[in-house]
């Protein structure tokens, strides 16, 4: 009896659950987002009625309004932080700095495949109204789910690690060297409180957190680019003409492996549920999808800009320079002032404030993330302050430790930065394949499954995606593991993660259906 109060003290509302509230099962499942936290998207009092008519509906969609996109105007800019945390800002400067604006067009190309992953993500969630999480735990086996889930869980330390060691090194320069590493480690650790605090006032506030932090980056890296005036000639040229060299495949699979986040794939399929929609009318659904789809494009040209701001301040200022080898998150800045001064406001700090908006601003929808993966998969359903201190606590610790025995100075640490990026890029297949064969499912859709042109080119760029980041993974294996002992683990590993990739594939294939089937008559 003792354990039940324990555990109902843990759930949403404190123990206070009535005898009716017990009578629903799925009382105790777990939701993205209650009810009263939820926005109304509603202008006007004929927001509220049938479209068409008592019971019924037109199944059209209702004329735009600017007044509504700006009450779904949120989740998009949440999403796209993710194309702006720090380790997308290090493959961009290394990317100017070693190639120039010759992978612009790269840049564009996988912002643009990012997009259709993002919108394809807010499309499953508001025509189900449940998040990726939650419907890969119905749609798999337990085994598999539980795998699932630790993959993800496993991406999002990696983002997590890079992000507040990028978010360290940001107060490390504002504090002049006075802050240590593992300080600004422990300074944004207490993130969570600040997302705990914004999320008691509303979506709506903490929405508008992020808008500012997005807004500072802008205007930093902004300041930046009209400070050191890059070449709009070549940033066009770059931006149209594809080129690419041997010398800059490296900074060209860094460009394309940071845009695609696992874990942000399953964050935006819930935060548009942030909204209320009724998902039983065609016509709503369709609303919604249609302004979420404005807005996430939207975000994304927003982030756009500002990756386009980073490579082309460090193309112009560090191309063909015997520092473009070397530079990275924390010389970044000091390379800058040397080279530029002081203008308008000493870049060096410019640059950091640019920086430390995108740390915080990614570990914090990273602590959002990592609530809706633990509770989808796992069917938690705990207050929020326990759920973000579980999900910060797998990141801060491993974080703490790198700052603690790594410099970031050191060489080790760019392997293991490396590492990072590989241990991130092989979960990307176990976000984009339930991904797409969920939202080509007609059982799971309805009449919002994906036509077959939208499935067929999502399968492309799954692949495209895959082949990238397998480059990636032996480029790692083949310059930084060493001994034969652990080249044979690893190979094992990678026999067990390609057969789990084939599982994903072929799972909802009549060539499955038939092996399956067969194999339960031979036995």
């Amino acid at each position: 009896m003792a354990s039940r109060d324990l555990a109902e003290s843990l759930l949403p509302g404190g123990g206070r659950a009535t005898a009716s509230s017990h009578s629903h099962e799925d009382e105790y499942e777990e939701r993205a987002y209650d009810s009263d936290d939820k926005v109304s998207i509603a202008v006007s009092d004929s927001d509220s009625e049938d479209p068409a008519g008592a019971g019924g509906d037109s199944g059209g969609r209702p004329a735009f309004s600017w007044r509504k996109l700006w009450r779904f105007t949120g989740p998009g800019f949440l999403m796209c932080i993710a194309f702006l945390d720090p380790g997308n800002l290090e493959g961009d400067l290394q990317a100017g700095a070693a190639a120039g604006y010759q992978l612009l067009w790269l840049l564009l190309w996988a912002t643009v495949m990012g997009a259709l992953v993002q919108l394809l993500s807010a499309r499953l969630g508001v025509a189900t109204g449940r998040h990726l999480a939650e419907l890969c735990r119905e749609e798999y086996p337990p085994w598999a789910a539980r795998t699932l889930w630790a993959m993800t869980e496993l991406a999002l330390v990696g983002a997590d690690i890079q992000e507040v060691i990028g978010s360290a090194i940001a107060i490390k320069i504002l504090s002049g060297g006075a802050v240590p590493l593992w300080g600004g480690v422990v300074i944004t650790a207490f993130d969570c409180f600040i997302f705990l605090f914004l999320e008691n006032y509303g979506v709506r506030k903490l929405e508008a957190f992020f808008g500012v932090l997005i807004a500072v980056m802008a205007i930093s890296f902004a300041i930046m680019f009209g400070e050191t005036k890059p070449s709009g000639k070549e940033l066009l040229i770059g931006l149209v003409v594809p080129k690419l060299s041997s010398k800059t495949i490296k900074q060209a699979v860094g460009i394309v492996g940071c845009i695609i986040m696992p874990h942000n794939v399953f964050l935006h399929s819930a935060l548009v549920q942030s909204r209320k929609i009724d998902t039983n009318k065609k016509s709503r659904v369709q609303e919604a999808v249609f302004y979420y789809n404005i807005e996430s494009i939207l975000a994304l040209i927003v982030s756009f800009f500002i990756n386009i701001c980073v490579t082309t301040v460090f193309a112009k200022g560090f191309y063909g320079s015997e520092q473009a080898d070397g530079i990275g998150l924390e010389n970044a800045g000091q390379y800058l002032q040397e080279k530029y001064g002081t203008a308008f406001f000493p870049i060096l700090y410019i640059w950091a404030i640019g920086l430390l908006a995108s740390g915080q601003s990614s570990t914090i929808t990273g602590t959002y993330a990592g609530q809706f993966v633990m509770g989808g998969f796992l069917n938690l359903r705990l207050k929020k302050w326990l759920r973000a201190m579980i999900t910060r606590s797998f990141a801060i610790i491993p974080t703490m430790i790198v700052a603690l025995f790594f410099d970031t100075e050191d060489p080790t640490m760019d392997i293991l930065n490396e590492a990072l990026n590989v241990l991130q890029s092989i979960q990307i297949p176990f976000a984009l394949i339930p991904l797409i064969t969920l939202v080509s499912k007609e059982q799971v859709m309805g009449s919002f499954v994906v036509g077959p042109l939208t499935k067929v080119i999502s399968w492309i760029v799954t692949v495209f995606l895959m082949l990238i980041n397998g480059y990636l993974i032996l480029s790692f294996y083949a310059t930084e593991v060493r001994g034969a002992l652990v080249r044979s683990s690893i190979c094992v590993v990678l026999a067990v993660y390609l057969a789990f990739i084939v599982y994903l594939i072929m799972r909802n294939t009549s060539l499955y259906s038939c092996l399956r089937s067969s194999m339960t008559k031979s036995s």
